[in-house]
């Protein structure tokens, strides 16, 4: 089997980075295409306590395990299987269960902070950025988070204020820069969907495959 091809998918919290990622898989096929989410590699802050851990500023470079993500990027590139932790939101820390990855041919990154990070960027064949209004990106974060991760309204407004848009404007933002692509309004622009799908396959005969 021939590398794998990767895509590095970045852009604010509630960009809709997720919506690219699955419509390449839906266009592409799940046999071959594979999402790999940065917030997975949060680092383990299991030693902390509840409290301890909701006080951690999840939104800043330093709040995930790059090393462990880097070392798992170049296995899978070199077609080795890994195993991705599994974050749990509602405890702020990994889990016991893990995911095991191998075998595919595209390798989908995405997370706010990935191109901020040149030695994941340098590993990466696509660079795109998800480019959505704040206004947007809030009231999704706001719905995913109450939904999906136990949060409640002031809990989910105070990390905004404090800690994601700040964040967003110091590293987010200014990594828009490093992308080959920058897509307005995330899988719901279907025209960057396919300009991206036909790249992705010319990638791909240039290595000899077919897809």
């Amino acid at each position: 089997m021939e590398k794998p091809l990767l895509l590095g998918i970045a852009g604010g919290s509630g960009s809709g980075k997720t919506l690219v990622a699955r419509r390449i898989v839906d266009e592409l096929g799940s046999e071959k295409v594979i999402i790999i989410q940065q917030d997975s590699y949060y680092k383990d802050l299991s030693h902390l306590s509840h409290a301890e851990r909701a006080k951690v500023n999840f939104d800043h470079p330093d709040a995930f395990d790059h090393e462990l993500l880097r070392n798992h990027l170049k296995m899978l590139l070199a077609n080795q299987p890994v195993q991705e932790p599994v974050y749990d939101f509602t405890q702020h820390s990994r889990s016991k269960e893990t995911r095991q990855i191998c075998g595919h041919m595209i390798l989908v990154l995405e997370g706010i902070l990935i191109l901020d990070n040149p030695q994941l960027r340098n590993l990466m064949d696509i660079k795109i950025f998800v480019d959505t209004d704040p206004d947007i990106r809030f009231i999704r974060r706001l719905t995913r988070d109450i939904k999906e991760r136990g949060r409640t309204v002031d809990s989910v407004i105070n990390q905004y204020i404090e800690s994601v848009r700040p964040m967003h404007l110091q590293f987010v933002e200014p990594s828009k820069r490093y992308a080959d692509l920058i897509i307005p309004e995330g899988g719901h622009n279907l025209v960057a969907i396919d300009l991206l799908k036909t790249k992705i396959r010319v990638l791909l005969q240039e290595r000899g495959e077919v897809i």
